[in-house]
């Protein structure tokens, strides 16, 4: 039950009766009167149960772009329905517009759209939708709250995407380059030709230097058909914040912009994230499929407080990729979880494959390193030296390991593994 406005200014009306004649008896009677004509107000209003709600289906949309849902309500009643509705979400959902007028002629179905715009990455659920039905005064309501399963979900926004035309442009270059063949490099056949002094006579073709009556080698050209294959780590060190933004999608971010340039660039691309278990997993994906299964499997992750399982993952990466792939690890550079679960790993990971570390660093750290104006910002300073100085020890380790670390601003991060992809590419290293 519910009432409106008119209740009290029902109520004020009764100020003339009162002072034409002041007494208590006037008083409670011109009240029974305001609770009678709600109660009668009420009586006459549709009962809500009258409603028949559906809720059409909820799409994807990218984080921060604009989304709708839509409430087919029929009134399955003889009369007319005056009220309001309203299409409750979680805050994060991002509704506005969630409070509709209902004036519904019995009989009819009539369609509410509600505007979302999420501010947060998964899935993002619908509450409630609440029916009020006034009665023909508009003073008396009934009300009654009714479960309408919905959910949107927020996909990973790729604010990276920007810089994939430079870097598909330099692939572009690398590609032309290696239309010129090396002798005895690669591992894929390209043609035959005459043997000049100085090739390789491992590379000789002798069928074909049979049949043409003389020497004739083989060449070769670098194998397109790499692997590349991004582990995600799901665990506590994921949840922190840098610049307003999880690192966890940050590190998303980054793995996209490689996922995208890297099938681009011919290669397969796999994907694992997980921490204790293994949350989500992308494999064999076609190039045109691929940044669609990876953000799909990428939207309901969320850290979990745990620490991660480095052998749960190794275990995965061997189940992924038997051959020589590239290992990318997108996991915070903290000393203390890399020494106690990664570093026991690295050695088997290192030994089958060229493994790169990437890292979202905090700008703040280096800021307060360098302001020292004051004691309080001398102490600071002092903290961001050793947090600095730990990190790089850790990194110096993991060098000496043969791992690649690539420690950037959440700005910088997906660019630098980027480029990094493309050094190696350049180099044959890959």
């Amino acid at each position: 039950m519910s009432v409106s406005g008119r209740f009290p200014l029902l109520l004020l009306l009764g100020v003339v009766a009162v002072v034409i004649q002041p007494t208590r008896e006037m008083v409670v009677l011109w009240v029974g009167i305001c609770v009678a004509v709600t109660l009668l107000d009420l009586a006459v209003a549709v009962s809500p149960r009258r409603l028949d709600i559906q809720r059409e289906p909820v799409g994807q949309v990218r984080l921060g772009a604009d989304g709708s849902t839509s409430l087919l309500i029929t009134n399955t009643s003889g009369r007319t329905m005056r009220g309001w509705l309203r299409d409750a979400w979680q805050p994060s959902a991002g509704a506005t517009g969630e409070r509709h007028r209902l004036r519904l002629p019995g009989g009819e179905r009539r369609r509410f759209t509600t505007a979302l715009r999420p501010s947060r990455r998964g899935d993002r659920l619908a509450d409630r939708v609440t029916v009020r039905s006034f009665g023909p005064l508009g003073i008396g309501a009934r009300q009654r709250s009714l479960t309408v399963g919905g959910s949107i979900r927020s996909l990973p926004p790729f604010a990276s995407r920007k810089h994939l035309p430079s870097r598909l442009a330099t692939l572009r270059q690398l590609d032309g380059r290696s239309a010129v063949r090396i002798r005895g490099q690669g591992t894929e056949f390209d043609s035959l030709r005459d043997y000049v002094e100085g090739d390789d006579v491992r590379s000789i073709d002798w069928r074909a230097t049979a049949r043409r009556q003389h020497v004739v080698v083989r060449t070769w050209q670098p194998e397109r058909d790499r692997r590349v294959v991004l582990v995600l780590d799901t665990s506590r060190t994921s949840a922190g914040r840098v610049e307003d933004m999880p690192r966890l999608d940050s590190e998303m971010d980054a793995a996209l912009l490689l996922a995208a340039l890297a099938s681009r660039a011919g290669d397969r691309v796999d994907f694992i994230a997980g921490d204790r278990w293994v949350r989500a997993r992308v494999t064999g994906s076609s190039r045109s499929t691929l940044l669609g299964d990876l953000v799909s499997a990428m939207a309901p992750l969320e850290p979990a407080l745990l620490e991660a399982s480095w052998p749960t993952l190794a275990t995965a990466i061997a189940d992924t990729a038997p051959r020589r792939a590239l290992l990318v690890l997108l996991t915070a550079l903290e000393p203390a979880a890399i020494e106690e679960s990664l570093l026991p790993t690295l050695a088997a990971l290192t030994t089958h494959h060229r493994v790169v570390l990437a890292s979202v660093s905090d700008p703040a750290v280096d800021e307060m390193a360098a302001r020292r104006d004051s004691t309080r910002h001398a102490y600071d300073a002092a903290a961001a030296e050793r947090t600095i100085a730990l990190r790089q020890r850790t990194t110096a380790l993991l060098g000496r390991l043969g791992v690649t670390v690539i420690d950037a601003s959440p700005e910088d991060l997906p660019p630098r593994l980027a480029d990094h992809y493309l050094l190696l590419k350049s180099q044959g290293l890959l």
